[in-house]
C-alpha cells in the first residue's frame, strides 16, 4: 500500500527532457482552454511546453488563434493509438497532460507508455471503471519506472479531495485529531454542460450493460481503494434528506460517485488514515423551506430518470445521437467566465468537535476552472513534487501534492480556501473566522 510522504520538494533535473509539459489533446475543448491559459494567464517563468494531438491542421489553427505569444510553442503530431509515437513523445517531456476522453476509449495507450517510460501524467478523467483497470494493469510498471500517475485533476476531483485534506489539516491543528465524518455540500454551481463528460457517462453505462465486473465496481464505493485496505464502513448515498449540520434540505450531486471514490482512495493511501470509521458524502444544498424540499426531490427524481435512461441501450443511443452535447462542445467563453462554484465542507471528530471550511472557484467548474486546475497540477507535479520522495505509482491529488499545489490554485487558478468556524465544544457557540487559512 502506498504511503503519503510530506517533505520539502525540489525540482530534480530531468536528463534529456526537452519539455517540462506536453498537452496531449491540445485541440480538444478543454485542451484549447488550457493552452490559452498557459499562453495568456500563466505567470511563472521558464516553462518549456508543447501542444500535441493527432490533427496537425487543428494544432496549427490553435497555435495561430493563440497569437504571437504562442509563436515559439512547438506542436507534436501523434495519434493515441500509435504506441511508438507516444513513446517518442513521452521521452521528450517530464509531464504529460491528457485531455483526450472518453479515457476508457482513448486513454490506455498513453497511461501504459507513461508508466513504462517514467513520465509523470495527469488528466481530468471521472471514469472510475477505467481508473481501476489502469491501476491493476500498470501500477507495478509505474512503481518500477518512477512515473507518478494522477487521475482526476479537474473539478472532479481536486476541489473535493483537496477540500477534505484542507479541512483535516485544520482539524489536526485545532483539535489534535482528524474528523471521522466529513461532508461536502454544493452551495452554488454555475456552469455549462460538458459534452465530454456526457460522452464518458454514455460509455460507462454501455460498459455496465455488457460487463458484470464493471457493474460490481460501480456498486462498490470503495472500488478505487487497494484491495488490502480493510477500514471499510458503509457510506451514505444521498438522495433526499434534511441535513441539520447545514440547516438545509439536500439533494444528490452528480459528481458524488467519482469524488467520493477518490476521497476514500486518498484516505486508504495515507500512511495513517483519517479515522478507522471515516465517512464522506456529497450533496447539493436546496434550502430550508418546503420549496427546498421540493427542489431536492425534483433533483433526485431527475437523477433517477437520467440513470434509468442511460441503462437502456436504445434510449442511450438516442440521447447520444440527438439530445446531449457532443464531445468537443461546451459553454461559450462568456459562460465560462461568468460561471462559479461555492462548496462547503463540514467535519466532526469522534469527540464531537466540529469545523467547517469553504472552497470557491471563479469560473465554470467543468471547463474554465478545470483547465486552470489541471495546468497547475501538472506544473506542481513538475516543479514541486520530488521524485526522490514521492515514488512512482497511481496517486490521488491529496496524496501526491502538498500545500504548494493549494497555494498555486489560490495564486493562479482562482480557487479560494477558507476556514469558516470551529466548535471545540458542541454545547458552546461556534468560533467564527473570517480570514483565509492555508
Amino acid at each position: 500500500m502506498h504511503s503519503q510522504v510530506v517533505t520539502q520538494h525540489r525540482l530534480l533535473p530531468m536528463a534529456n527532457k526537452e519539455f517540462d509539459i506536453v498537452v496531449f489533446g491540445a485541440s480538444s475543448f478543454v485542451g484549447k482552454i488550457l493552452c490559452q491559459y498557459l499562453v495568456h494567464e500563466h505567470l511563472e517563468p521558464n516553462l518549456s511546453w508543447a501542444m500535441a494531438g493527432r490533427s496537425e491542421s487543428k494544432l496549427r489553427d490553435l497555435k495561430q488563434s493563440l497569437g504571437d505569444a504562442a509563436k515559439l510553442v512547438p506542436i507534436i503530431v501523434v495519434d493515441a493509438r500509435a504506441e511508438q509515437a507516444l513513446r517518442a513523445m513521452c521521452e521528450r517531456t517530464a509531464v504529460i497532460i491528457s485531455t483526450v476522453g472518453p479515457y476508457a476509449l482513448y486513454g490506455e495507450n498513453l497511461v501504459k507508455t507513461c508508466a513504462s517510460t517514467g513520465t509523470d501524467y495527469c488528466d481530468l478523467t471521472g471514469e472510475p471503471q477505467w481508473m481501476r483497470k489502469m491501476i491493476d494493469r500498470y501500477q507495478t510498471h509505474a512503481e518500477a519506472s518512477g512515473a507518478r500517475v494522477v487521475h482526476c485533476c479537474g473539478f472532479d476531483s481536486i476541489p473535493s479531495d483537496l477540500g477534505v485534506k484542507f479541512l483535516q489539516q485544520q482539524a489536526l491543528q485545532q483539535f489534535g485529531n482528524y474528523c471521522s465524518q466529513v461532508k461536502m455540500r454544493v452551495k452554488v454551481m454555475q456552469g455549462g454542460a460538458s459534452g465530454g463528460t456526457i460522452a464518458s457517462m454514455l460509455n460507462l453505462y454501455k460498459e455496465m450493460g455488457s460487463d458484470p465486473e464493471v457493474r460490481a465496481q460501480m456498486a462498490d464505493i470503495y472500488s478505487l481503494c487497494p484491495p488490502e485496505f480493510q477500514q471499510r464502513v458503509p457510506q451514505q448515498d444521498i438522495t433526499v434528506m434534511y441535513d441539520k449540520d447545514f440547516n438545509s434540505w439536500v439533494g444528490p450531486f452528480v459528481m458524488a460517485g467519482i469524488n467520493t471514490r477518490v476521497v476514500l482512495r486518498s484516505n486508504a493511501l495515507r500512511s495513517q488514515s483519517y479515522a478507522a470509521n471515516f465517512s464522506y458524502d456529497e450533496g447539493t444544498l436546496t434550502g430550508t423551506s418546503k420549496k427546498g424540499e421540493q427542489r431536492a426531490r425534483r433533483m433526485a427524481l431527475g437523477t433517477r430518470m437520467l440513470l434509468r435512461a442511460l441503462s437502456i441501450a436504445p434510449v442511450r443511443w438516442l440521447l447520444g445521437r440527438f439530445v446531449v452535447p457532443k464531445p468537443g462542445a461546451g459553454p461559450s467563453p462568456e459562460a465560462q467566465r461568468s460561471g462559479s462554484y461555492d462548496l462547503r465542507f463540514f467535519g466532526r471528530t469522534e469527540a464531537g468537535q466540529e469545523l467547517s471550511v469553504k472552497l470557491t472557484g471563479d469560473r465554470d467548474p467543468g471547463y474554465g476552472s478545470t483547465a486552470k486546475m489541471l495546468a497547475q497540477a501538472a506544473l506542481s507535479l513538475r516543479r514541486d513534487v520530488d521524485k526522490g520522495r514521492i515514488r512512482g505509482g497511481f496517486w490521488t491529488p491529496a496524496t501526491v501534492f502538498d500545500d504548494k499545489l493549494t497555494q498555486r490554485l489560490q495564486n493562479y487558478a482562482g480557487i479560494h480556501l477558507e476556514l469558516l468556524e470551529v466548535i471545540h465544544d458542541a454545547a458552546a457557540p461556534p468560533q467564527l473566522l473570517t480570514t483565509a487559512s492555508t
